[in-house]
């Protein structure tokens, strides 16, 4: 039995213009008379559109903005609250890995991608009405049916919940939905790929792409860290000498490091556990690797703090023989063939039709 508590751990997903419960639909069949196109709302300012630009300098006050047109379509209105929808997960993740200039050039450009997303997703739309085709209702009962038993137990209170939760309706989820298995079943429609990959096009992507099928080289390494003194100071210089000393006569390097070390595995006598070429800054990581097993590195000064390293264990990268990858790659090259397709069917829905970004 689910309870109050369902609404929020679970997260329906609005997102995505193929949903992974959408059925695969093949058949189209024509509607009787076409649907209408809605009519553009006016009084579309200036203000809006700025606002959710500059939203990247104050992502608080866009949250303020109730909604704006990022884009026109063929007469259908995207707006900035479908942008914000999409990108919302995505900007939280910027804003964990850049700052400053970069991290407004990161937004602006995941926003833009959004835009033209939604772009390509009223596009496969229009076109659906244009041609006339239908999608049977059953086909969306029994998505939401699906949807309610994988997501939700069977517990149908529990979705109602999290759709209200969510601020959508049962009848909003439903167009959402629909929208999600037309654009699905459109791109299958349209999209025509040839399921048989030459031999020699594998070769040729192992050949080039060696790197993907190769486990890097890695070292298990221990550090001792004495971080810098004061200008002028030069005791921390003789302190990493006395430990090189120490380590030379025989002292176990973990135990050093539990006394002396001061980063963040000091506890761990030094342990970095198995670190790659790029786990650690450029110097490092060339002392790190030219280690032999069990050897350990002279003072190594870097900024003006001392390092020394030792190297407990190495593993040689390998090179994936071809039989083991060979499916992959098949799947890999089918999967660039399907973008490469679907790509020039957009551009040429894009070429047919009136669009105009804000």
């Amino acid at each position: 039995m689910h309870h109050a508590g369902n609404v929020a751990r679970t997260k329906l997903d609005f997102k995505d213009p193929v949903s992974k419960f959408a059925p695969k639909v093949s058949v189209f069949s024509k509607a009787f008379n076409p649907m209408a196109r809605s009519f553009i709302k006016n009084c579309l300012t200036v203000l809006l559109i700025s606002a959710f630009w500059l939203g990247i300098q104050s992502p608080g006050h866009a949250q303020e903005v109730l909604d704006g047109v990022a884009a026109i379509v063929n007469g259908e209105v995207i707006t900035f609250s479908q942008v914000r929808e999409i990108v919302g997960d995505r900007e939280r993740s910027l804003h964990d890995m850049y700052t400053g200039a970069e991290l407004n050039a990161k937004i602006a450009e995941t926003r833009m991608a959004a835009i033209n997303e939604l772009i390509d997703r009223q596009l496969i739309l229009s076109d659906f009405k244009k041609n006339k085709y239908n999608i049977p209702q059953y086909v969306i009962d029994e998505h939401i049916k699906t949807v309610v038993r994988e997501q939700f137990g069977g517990d149908r209170q529990a979705f109602t919940r999290t759709l209200n939760a969510q601020g959508y309706s049962l009848e909003k989820f439903r167009q959402l939905e629909t929208d999600k298995i037309i654009v699905q079943a459109m791109r299958q429609k349209n999209v025509k790929i040839d399921p048989i990959v030459p031999p020699q096009k594998v070769d040729q992507y192992y050949a080039s792409h060696r790197e993907e099928f190769s486990s890097q080289d890695q070292v298990k390494l221990r550090m001792i860290v004495i971080k810098q003194g004061d200008l002028g100071d030069d005791s921390k210089k003789k302190t990493a000498d006395e430990i090189r000393a120490q380590l030379k006569s025989g002292s176990k390097f973990e135990n050093l490091a539990q006394m002396y070390s001061e980063d963040s595995t000091q506890d761990a006598g030094g342990d970095w556990g198995w670190i790659d070429r790029k786990t650690l800054n450029a110097n490092l990581t060339t002392a790190a690797f030219k280690l032999k097993t069990g050897e350990v590195s002279p003072v190594i000064n870097q900024n003006g703090n001392y390092y020394i390293l030792k190297a407990e264990e190495r593993k040689d990268g390998t090179l994936k023989p071809l039989s083991e990858v060979r499916s992959t790659i098949e799947q890999k090259l089918l999967q660039i063939q399907r973008q490469e397709q679907q790509q020039k069917w957009t551009q040429s829905l894009r070429k047919k039709a009136y669009i105009k970004m804000f």
